[in-house]
Order: structure tokens, then sequence, then C-alpha cells
């Protein structure tokens, strides 16, 4: 069976081509620029990462990406309870505390997932994990350079949504 493929085709898959690495490398130049701020102004890369990943959980909309950072920020806070939490438990409840602490974090993030605004679950388990994997010394001002890192993240995921809808559209 042969396949004839029209002058019509071409041009479509060339202009799809074009979109697809036009897209991309507005993705990795966002990305890079992101990385450089944030290493530039002494934060960590990944923890920019996290608010670039928070934004991109519900990229459909600005209005649902502020939302999605509102509630990666909300699961850092939250962290912050779940590390009191298990740092209060832990004398009575020994290996407990944790598994505790968690039933607590996770009961909040999972039951909000129909209240509006902090319905994304995805982002509020970010920023637990953010939280977390970051283990602050000091939990004030490691949580306000965790907000600031991920907020970068967040600032560079709009701008990447932005500039992909204005040139590779």
């Amino acid at each position: 069976m042969e396949t004839h493929t029209t002058a019509a085709q071409h041009t479509v898959d060339r202009q799809h081509t074009g979109r697809f690495v036009t897209y991309t490398a507005i993705a990795a130049v966002v990305a890079a620029a992101a990385a450089y701020t944030s290493t530039a102004l002494g934060l960590e890369a990944w923890v920019m990462f996290a608010g670039w990943v928070a934004w991109f959980t519900r990229p459909t909309s600005v209005r649902l990406g502020i939302h999605a950072v509102i509630c990666l920020w909300l699961g850092m806070a939250l962290a912050v309870l779940g590390h009191t939490i298990v740092g209060l438990a832990t004398p009575f409840a020994g290996a407990l505390a944790l598994p505790l602490g968690v039933f607590v974090l996770a009961s909040v993030a999972v039951g909000l997932r129909t209240t509006p605004v902090v319905n994304n679950m995805l982002a509020w388990f970010v920023g637990l994990v953010t939280f977390f994997a970051a283990e602050p010394e000091h939990v004030i001002p490691g949580l306000l350079t965790l907000v600031a890192g991920t907020a970068l993240g967040a600032v560079a995921g709009f701008t990447c949504q932005r500039l992909q809808h204005r040139f590779a559209t």
C-alpha cells in the first residue's frame, strides 16, 4: 500500500514541528534562567522547581496556577504543623509519632480536595514534600526561604506558560 503525502500535509507537519520546538525551547530557556536566578539569590534550584511543578499541576489558567501555589504554600505550612506534632508526640508515641503526624497532614490535604481555591491535593503534597525534603534547621526562616524559592519557580512557570501561549500556539 503506497502512502501519498500532499504539500498541505508537509506544511502542517512543519508547523507542528516548529510549534513543538518553540514550546520546548521556551520551557528550557525559562527553566535555565530560573535555575540561574535561584542560585544567584542563594536559593536551591530544586526548591524553585517545586514551585514550577506546583504551577503546572493546573496549567489551564493563571487563576488555577495561583490557586496551586497557594496550596503549595499551605502544604509547606501544614508540614510545619506535622513537624511539631512529630516532635511533641515522639516522647510518648515513639515510632508511631510519624504515622500520627502523617495521618493529620493527609487528612487535611485530602479533606480539602473539594474546597474551592485549596482543592489541589497534588500541590498540597508537593508543599509537604518540599518542607520535609529541605529539613530546615530553623523552621520559620527555613519556611520563608522555601516560600521565596517556590515563588520564583511559580513566576517561572507563569512566564513559561504565557510565552508558550504567545509564541508556540
